[in-house]
């Protein structure tokens, strides 16, 4: 397990992620735990992906990821499907959010920025890529 700033120890949720081969979610979620993070993937559809076992729902994720909480929710949600989802994002309380390309919401960062949240546009993959997650 990664730690985070504070030193705390904490998972990172994958919301969207898909058990599809060559979805950039799979990726993130692959690459992720290849890199050592505690990784949650988020997506009522599927029991598993990449052999970890996936929640239904954001705050499902925050209670999995037990006292270290969530470090970071990246999203992999178009903005139609993730605006909806904006109380439960507050409710886990994420160390940040990012939004990977395609997922941008001006809605979901003012609520964010609004209740201290810190957020992000950028790709998990490359932040990965380049050592800057």
């Amino acid at each position: 397990m990664k730690m985070n700033d504070s030193g705390k120890s904490g998972a990172t949720a994958v919301l969207g992620a898909s058990h599809k081969a060559g979805r950039y979610s799979n990726m993130a979620v692959q690459r992720l735990k290849d890199a050592g993070h505690s990784v949650i993937p988020v997506n009522p559809a599927y029991d598993t992906v990449e052999g970890l076992k996936s929640v239904a729902t954001v705050c499902e994720a925050a209670e999995a990821a037990g006292s270290g909480g969530l470090e970071t929710l990246t999203l992999y949600l178009a903005p139609h499907h993730l605006e909806p989802l904006v109380d439960d994002i507050i409710n886990a309380r994420p160390g940040r959010v990012i939004f990977n390309p395609g997922t941008e919401s001006s809605r979901v960062q003012k609520t964010l920025d609004k209740e201290g949240i810190l957020w992000m546009e950028a790709c998990t993959l490359v932040l990965l890529s380049t050592g800057q997650y």
